[in-house]
């Protein structure tokens, strides 16, 4: 991700302001990182999967256009990771929707062994939801490290903490999440 770049702010900056042109020149400006970003979104998804690392960018770009401009670098990424996560989540749900509303002639099929790619999603938005409400600084330390791809010396300078703290909450919030995602299935 890299350090604050001074152009990049004072787009930022430009973009708080009001500056309708602010938001081109700096979706041109994030592109690169915003795709390998979208692309690591992306790792996890099934193979022949419909959306693709280009249109995950632009969907969440829309929605970061309508969402309160971020103060800073770290934190545009920050709400980029999420706004991806959420397009995601979104785009599980419909999936499953679809796949359910198709799946009342499918019943005689065979049970699928693994779980569907949508549904670890899905599993994983709850279970972060779940951390935001209980520790919603751990839940931004383990996105910004996960979903951003920040490192604990910049998730420290981001959330004003010392790069053991972030280490030693990232450790907690992975085991968290882990004894969520791991533990009894819902039905």
């Amino acid at each position: 991700m890299g350090a604050m770049t001074e152009p990049t702010v004072r787009l930022l900056e430009r973009l708080q302001a009001g500056d309708a042109r602010a938001s081109g020149e700096l979706l041109e400006r994030v592109y690169g990182e915003l795709h390998a970003l979208a692309r690591r979104q992306l790792v996890g998804e099934r193979a022949g999967h419909t959306l693709q690392p280009t249109a995950l960018v632009h969907e969440a770009f829309l929605r970061l256009a309508r969402a309160e401009p971020a103060p800073d670098r770290a934190r545009f990424f920050a709400s980029a990771a999420r706004a991806m996560r959420q397009v995601l989540v979104d785009h599980a749900r419909a999936r499953q929707a679809r796949k359910r509303d198709a799946g009342r002639v499918e019943l005689a099929a065979e049970p699928e062994v693994e779980q569907e790619p949508a549904l670890e999603i899905l599993a994983l938005d709850e279970a972060l939801a779940e951390l935001e409400q209980a520790e919603p600084r751990l839940a931004r330390v383990i996105e910004l490290h996960y979903f951003t791809g920040l490192e604990s010396g910049e998730i420290a300078l981001v959330e004003g903490l010392s790069e053991r703290s972030v280490r030693r909450e990232l450790a907690f919030a992975r085991a968290w999440l882990r004894r969520r995602l791991d533990g009894p299935q819902r039905p």
